[in-house]
């Protein structure tokens, strides 16, 4: 036998005689370990998908052709806000004490100016009756007097000189002005330097002493809610910037006051009849005081103005801008050309912002909303993409703030199935997750509105509609009574009591009632209840 040393193999060299060798190793194992573990987790995210799928991603509209949609984005910026709601800081109190007398005196002063000025334009439209007709020489002669007492009013809020830039032109050359609307401050001002002819509301025309005033100006009344009224108002714009003989028109398209530092989606009304227009520029630069009326009232604004030293106001007047006549130009097109003129000459942002934005704002704060600025949602660019006007979406917002949003303006699913009235189902989750788009428990104003209206406006909604109520009305009398609805709409909800079936009814009724479909009707009886 060989002797054992060192060098002398342990195992046997016959390949016949090897016996099997293990090999482990250990970071390998673990390495296994951890893409089984992984391996096992991704199927069980793929089980959970495939189970919440039949639940979140399933439409409960399909059958009306509606497909799951998207917000667009909020904008961060508030056109309406004013910078200097409050007085604050020690110079401003100081200053407002300092004031106070010479405030009594601006008062006086704007009192009697306003009176004169009133009593004279009275004395200037007396016996006048054809209104459709340009107003008499002598009259407006006689209406100088009220626009050196608008100047004066206009020196009673502090305003005792204007910076002007660049000059109007001829009545010939642009026969409509168009400016940005900041204050209340901006037609007293347009009055005396211009005395146009103005679209107002016809809700002015009953303001005391503003109303005679505007009259004078052979103003255009306009009900922005009514498609007919905002028709003739086109029509009276047109007839009227034909004639020379009229004053030249200003309009401020924006169709309310901002604070200046956006300027929001422009009215057409300047833009269909296709004049030349001149943009003007109003500015108010400021310090320690913000003359823009947005979300402040009339009072504490002129109570503010009354008690400075002095307010600063800037008036440029811009290029005319000409209708294209090389192209058929669109009333869009030559709006959208007129704003970016305003926009560049103000170095600010257009946004798709309207009164109706103004609306939902005002509906919020009078809810005491935490933030009521976050229940805009641009109207200019909602009417465009849902076909809905702005008291529709003040309507939803109504609904919305009943369902007891939070602090952040959100509504979670026990409360919009507790508004109205309906058990927690797997429809209802349903319904409630089409709206929810970012799948977090809860509903944004937004949400509820584009998925509200996108579901109201779809083609084969009120067909829907009616051809339920068909169903329904067996005896073909055209109404169906409301307890009859509760009888046929009880099967598909069996987990409630009738009690809460009559109030999911009534409830259904409300919330399509803004719709106004004149051929559904339900028929209430006597309650017995």
């Amino acid at each position: 036998m060989a002797e054992n040393d060192l060098t002398t193999q342990l195992l046997p060299s016959n390949n016949s005689e090897r016996v099997a060798e293990v090999i482990v190793d250990i970071e390998s194992n673990g390495q296994y370990r951890e893409e089984e573990n992984e391996e096992r987790g991704r199927r069980r995210r793929r089980r959970r998908e495939r189970e919440t799928t039949t639940i979140e991603d399933e439409n409960p509209f399909d059958f009306l052709q509606a497909k799951h949609f998207t917000v667009p984005s909020p904008t961060p910026l508030n056109p309406f806000r004013n910078q200097t709601p409050n007085i604050e800081g020690f110079y401003e109190w100081l200053k407002i004490i300092i004031c106070i007398p010479i405030a009594l005196c601006r008062l006086v002063v704007f009192g009697l100016s306003l009176a004169l000025g009133y009593i004279v334009t009275k004395f200037a439209l007396y016996g006048w009756k054809d209104k459709q007709s340009p107003m008499p020489r002598w009259r407006c002669r006689v209406l100088w007097l009220t626009r050196m007492c608008t100047r004066c009013i206009l020196f009673s809020f502090g305003y005792h000189w204007i910076r002007r830039k660049g000059r109007p032109v001829k009545r010939e050359t642009a026969p409509i002005v168009v400016s940005n609307h900041v204050s209340y401050i901006d037609p007293i001002f347009f009055f005396y330097e211009l005395f146009p002819t103005i679209v107002a509301s016809e809700s002015h025309d009953s303001i005391p002493f503003v109303g005679t005033i505007i009259r004078a100006m052979q103003v255009i009344y306009v009900n922005r809610f009514s498609p007919s009224s905002r028709k003739d108002a086109v029509s009276e714009i047109k007839r009227k910037a034909s004639c020379d003989r009229f004053p030249r028109l200003l309009l401020f398209p924006e169709g309310t006051t901002t604070n200046g530092r956006v300027l929001i989606s422009f009215q057409l009304g300047a833009f269909i009849p296709g004049y030349p227009i001149q943009p003007v520029v109003v500015r108010y630069p400021h310090i320690h005081f913000d003359q823009s009326w947005g979300d402040i009232s009339l009072a504490k604004l002129m109570f503010r103005m009354f008690t400075q030293f002095h307010n600063y106001m800037e008036v440029e007047y811009l290029p005319v801008v000409y209708p294209l006549e090389s192209k058929k130009e669109t009333a869009v097109e030559f709006a959208g050309r007129t704003s970016y003129a305003l926009a560049c000459a103000l170095n600010v942002v257009q946004t798709s912002h309207s009164y109706g934005d103004l609306m939902l704002l005002t509906k919020a704060a009078e809810f005491e909303q935490e933030n009521p600025s976050s229940y805009m949602v641009e109207m200019a660019k909602v009417e465009s993409l849902l076909n809905i006007s702005s008291l529709e979406a003040v309507e939803f917002l109504d609904i919305f703030l009943s369902m007891n949003p939070d602090s952040r303006g959100y509504v979670r699913i026990h409360n919009f199935l507790g508004f109205l009235r309906l058990p927690r189902c797997p429809l209802t989750e349903k319904i409630f997750k089409f709206i929810d788009l970012e799948k977090s428990g809860s509903i944004t104003f937004r949400q509820f509105l584009f998925g509200s209206a996108l579901i109201m406006k779809q083609p084969l909604f009120w067909p829907a509609c009616e051809l339920a109520f068909t169903e329904c009305d067996v005896r073909g009398s055209g109404y169906i009574l409301k307890q009859q609805l509760c009888n046929y709409i009880r099967p598909a909800m069996s987990q409630m009591r009738d009690e809460e079936v009559r109030i999911v009814v009534f409830e259904c009724i409300h919330i399509i009632k803004p719709a106004k479909k004149p051929n559904l009707f339900v028929s209430q009886p006597k309650p017995k209840y």
